[in-house]
This record gives structure tokens, C-alpha cells and sequence, in this order.
């Protein structure tokens, strides 16, 4: 009876511990393994973060929107005046793809770390026409964009080298 008491205690414990859903591809070249959380819907964008064994890619689709080198994405976090600058790391574009990159480490970037705990009130590209382009996240995007982000950290240590 203690056991079942004990284990209904740690039901929702282990049920949080398990929300960490990515997507699992295996090259069938190379076999590097790449992990990714999917497309997460934002206002008028939306992210995905995959993971290889050398980076994390934050990936950003926003319509109607060119971005080149020199575009830049603002990221604010709630409850404080901190704001962390990353310019495109991907390709000149129309298609209003947006990529921000860190290194896959066994310890992770400050800032990466930040991503996943503590909340992003709001992303602000601007793009090759130098016009703002805020991207503001009610609660639960807030939420998701945080797990995901934890979610990719774990799962991106996992891919590194032994």
C-alpha cells in the first residue's frame, strides 16, 4: 500500500519528465543522427530548434519577410531589461528564414541556458529592409519555447561524441 502511495506521489514527476518529444532522423549517408522539436506556432512566425552533434539551430519562418547577413533578431527576456543581439546565420533569402546557431558543447552556452529558463517575452528581427518585425509571445508560447529549448539542450548532449 506504501509502494502505491509512493508511486502515485511520483506519477506526475515522471510524467513531466517525459513531455520531451523530438522528432528522430538518421542520415542514411553519413548516419549522424539530427533532432528537432517540430514547428512551434509563434504570432505571425513560427521556430523550430534542431540538433546535430556539432550545433543547435534556432529556426525561425516569418512571411513575407527578406533577411540577409547583416539581419538581426532581438531577444528579450521577461521580467528583466537583458536583451541578447544574434545576427542571421543563415542564407540571404525572401522566404523570411531566420537562423540563429550555437555550438553543441557538453556545457552549454550562458544564453542557450537562459533560453530554457527563463521565458522570452518577444523576438525582434529586423530585416534587409531595416524595418522592425516583433514577434510577442503570449504565456504558453512562452512555455512551449522554453521546454523546447530545454528539451533540445539534453537531447543534443546525447549526440555528442563519446
Amino acid at each position: 500500500m506504501k509502494l502505491i502511495a509512493f508511486l502515485s506521489f511520483l506519477a506526475p514527476f515522471l510524467a513531466s519528465s517525459q513531455e520531451c518529444k523530438v522528432l528522430r532522423e538518421t542520415d542514411p549517408y553519413t548516419k549522424e543522427v539530427k533532432v528537432s522539436t517540430g514547428f512551434i506556432a509563434l504570432q505571425n512566425a513560427s521556430l523550430t530548434i534542431d540538433a546535430d552533434s556539432k550545433e543547435l539551430d534556432f529556426f525561425f519562418t516569418i512571411p513575407d519577410k527578406c533577411f540577409e547577413d547583416e539581419s538581426t533578431v532581438f531577444i528579450f527576456f521577461e521580467g528583466t531589461r537583458t536583451r541578447t543581439t544574434y545576427r542571421n546565420a543563415g542564407s540571404m533569402n525572401c522566404d523570411g528564414y531566420f537562423h540563429f546557431k550555437y555550438k553543441n558543447t557538453a556545457s552549454p552556452n550562458f544564453v542557450l541556458k537562459k533560453l530554457a529558463t527563463i521565458k522570452v517575452s518577444q523576438f525582434v528581427f529586423i530585416g534587409r529592409d531595416k524595418k522592425e518585425v516583433t514577434v510577442a509571445l503570449v504565456p504558453e508560447q512562452q512555455e512551449a519555447v522554453m521546454k523546447a529549448a530545454d528539451c533540445m539542450i539534453k537531447e543534443a548532449n546525447a549526440l555528442l561524441p563519446k
